[in-house]
């Protein structure tokens, strides 16, 4: 098993405070050296500050776009290979607007923007202007790879480790771990005798990796002074059969994910996922993401695998809508119930979720995507079933949603 990153969240302030950025810098590679000598190969270290209207408050927007520019420099000096500047927020509109011109200047800061907050519901202004970014973000780069570097949040809070979405949010410096485990369910289900059996084997793995990964966190904590927060155990996909989460789900009995049966393979792995022990942090579930699996990415070119069947999964264990490559005529307008949707989601069972949407300019339903990136599966450009919502959902502000079982009333 590979941890995708050890994010470190830590408040650099403005103007930077190096030796606050040497300070992570030195946590960061202290952990990714005991965690490699004891088995876990690192693929990166992050850093992740809090929201950028905040971090940069004061400055004007062309200086926020050079702030993040001389930011990512100072980080990249001190070891990080990608930055998160958290969030914008419904307190202050206009920051999401200045989201795209921060990415088309920087080559590896992350961004995200809520949709959707727990206690004040859903904004749809916001939910319209993370579609006007997802669309501005697609024609900077011929693939849209561009829009991997932002994510629409829904009820999300900080401290997942897991980019785009991380951010900090307060309190003392820490560090999190975000794992690839999509490989430990492959394993438990592959030759298991029984579906029993193959849960036993599954949580049993994630408690002693849990165990192994925390004992050298805690480790760093006492060495460092940087607080050890837990892991996000989300069993994330690499784009290979043997770590896809996709042929996991087929190995537990599913003929073909997409298939009837997929929603229920789906929620027992977030179960197991639920009842294993281990300092959990972010997201903790399923990530399924198209264009980083293998599996999922040939179940959606054979067309058996669906935008709202991804959709439907996240309510029973996902992270959202992750990695999909659209049409790139999509429009805001049809981007928006899309994300209307996944927000709702997340606030009314009151969980975590995510939109990363691909729009890949040229591209129409149904032709094959070529992103040539190593962490990516080519797969089919999704179709979306969308188009302009109209009054009176079109024209509301807040949307309230209550979560559901914090309702009050009896029936």
């Amino acid at each position: 098993m590979n941890i995708r990153s050890v994010t470190v969240f830590a408040d650099p302030g403005w103007p930077v405070k190096e030796a606050v950025l040497a300070q992570a810098g030195q946590l960061a590679a202290q952990a990714k050296q005991l965690f490699e000598e004891a088995g876990y190969p690192v693929q990166t270290t992050r850093l992740a500050t809090p929201p950028f209207p905040r971090l940069f408050a004061g400055l004007d927007e062309g200086e926020m776009v050079a702030a993040a520019q001389m930011l990512e420099a100072t980080a990249a000096a001190q070891g990080f290979a990608y930055i998160a500047l958290g969030p914008a927020g419904f307190d202050q509109p206009e920051m999401y607007a200045l989201i795209p011109d921060m990415i088309a200047a920087t080559e590896n800061v992350f961004f995200s923007a809520h949709m959707a907050v727990s206690g004040k519901g859903i904004s749809y202004p916001a939910v319209q202007a993370c579609a006007e970014i997802i669309a501005r973000l697609a024609p900077q780069d011929p693939n849209g790879f561009a829009n991997l570097y932002f994510t629409a949040l829904s009820n999300v809070g900080p401290g997942s480790p897991f980019f785009p979405a991380a951010y900090q949010d307060g309190g003392a410096s820490g560090f999190a771990l975000a794992t690839e485990a999509a490989g430990l369910a492959v394993d438990a289900f592959s030759g298991a005798d029984s579906f029993e059996q193959g849960v036993q084997k599954l949580k049993t793995s994630i408690e002693a990796h849990g165990q192994a990964l925390s004992t050298i966190g805690k480790q760093v904590e006492a060495e460092s002074g940087f607080r050890y927060t837990g892991i996000d155990f989300s069993l994330a996909p690499f784009p290979d059969q043997a770590n896809s989460l996709g042929h996991a789900m087929e190995r537990m009995g599913v003929p073909r994910v997409g298939m009837h049966g997929s929603l229920a393979a789906a929620a027992l792995l977030a179960s197991t996922l639920d009842q294993a022990d281990f300092p959990r942090v972010g997201f903790s579930g399923l990530l399924f993401a198209q264009l980083e699996d293998s599996t999922l990415a040939d179940r959606a070119a054979e067309g058996v695998l669906t935008v709202k069947d991804f959709l439907m999964y996240s309510a029973v264990c996902g992270t959202g809508l992750d990695t999909i490559p659209l049409p790139g005529g999509t429009t805001p307008a049809q981007l928006t119930p899309l994300l209307l949707d996944l927000a709702a989601l997340g606030l009314r069972l009151d969980k975590p979720l995510t939109a990363r949407l691909m729009p890949v300019p040229g591209k129409q339903a149904g032709e094959r995507t070529n992103f040539d990136f190593p962490f990516f599966a080519n797969s089919r450009v999704l179709g979306l079933t969308a188009e302009a919502l109209q009054p009176p959902l079109s024209g509301a502000d807040l949307l309230p949603l209550t979560a559901r079982g914090k309702q009050s009333g009896r029936f």
